[in-house]
């Protein structure tokens, strides 16, 4: 497991006096002006549901491992940010958190026994390289599924971080190490996914806690990840692209969401004139 970014790592690599950008578009919109363009020198992929077709059924995945009744008062409580069972089941006791994570793997076999690549992705990656853009890859998934992505499309991501790195997203962590491999600040980065509560909010995260440093903020890396999540967990900072297929984040009660996307496609073909209108593509 690569290890945790120290908080002076980080300042020396991303203190800096530019300003950081606002939200570049109002939510769910998919092309947009900004003047003048920023500057996009790489692409970090979710990849279950954003490269790969979703076919894993994740409520049926939860109710095995919660049982009905713990699964049912658990999404009562949080009907629109959804259930994240990896972290629920850190503290169980180890022989029911290892059943827990039997249970877990095999419902992501049976997804691998079906991988298919999203439609789109192939080419939007050709895109991404004939332009020098880097491309990588974060996913709560393990790293035996990255594996096979890469074996069998025939196409790499370099970072590529599966669930294996922790803290693993919504954590700003992967994201961060992402940067940090590359030699980039977080806003000249985009992050595509279909989550907004992982890919949305680990992306606003990541730079939440790069803008806390640059204001000169004396703090260790414990508590950065409190500071930012308490004090500044309501604004989106990085670029980000929510891929919503079905227009399930329409729906009213996504409206007043604390995490907002910078730019919302309902399929990756649109994400080339979204990059080409709005950023200056130089690696």
């Amino acid at each position: 497991m690569p290890p945790l970014l120290t908080s002076r790592a980080l300042s020396s690599l991303f203190l800096s006096t530019r300003s950081f950008p606002s939200m570049a578009t109002p939510l769910y919109t998919t092309t947009a002006s900004v003047a003048p363009k920023s500057r996009l020198r790489g692409v970090v992929f979710d990849m279950d549901g954003t490269l790969t077709v979703p076919v894993i059924d994740f409520q049926a995945m939860y109710r095995a491992v919660l049982g009905e009744e713990e699964y049912l008062a658990l999404k009562s409580r949080k009907p629109f940010t959804g259930i994240d069972i990896l972290h629920h089941i850190e503290n169980w006791s180890p022989d029911k958190q290892r059943r827990a994570y039997e249970i877990i793997a095999d419902f992501e076999q049976q997804g691998l026994d079906r991988l298919q690549i999203m439609p789109g992705a192939s080419k939007l990656c050709g895109f991404l390289d004939s332009r020098n853009i880097r491309r990588g890859l974060i996913t709560r998934n393990v790293k035996a599924a990255v594996d096979l992505f890469h074996l069998r499309f025939g196409i790499t991501f370099a970072p590529a971080l599966s669930r294996e790195f922790r803290p693993y997203k919504p954590d700003p962590a992967p994201l961060l190490h992402i940067c940090s491999t590359w030699d980039v600040l977080p806003n000249e980065v985009m992050m595509i996914g279909d989550s907004l509560k992982d890919d949305i909010k680990a992306s606003g995260l990541a730079m939440n806690l790069i803008q806390l440093m640059s204001l000169g903020c004396n703090l260790s890396i414990d508590d950065l990840y409190f500071v930012v999540v308490i004090a500044c967990g309501k604004r989106a900072g990085a670029f980000t692209c929510l891929l919503d297929e079905t227009g399930r984040y329409d729906t009213p009660e996504f409206e007043n969401v604390a995490f907002k996307p910078d730019y919302k496609v309902s399929s990756l073909a649109e994400v080339y004139s979204l990059l080409e209108a709005n950023f200056d593509l130089i690696p």
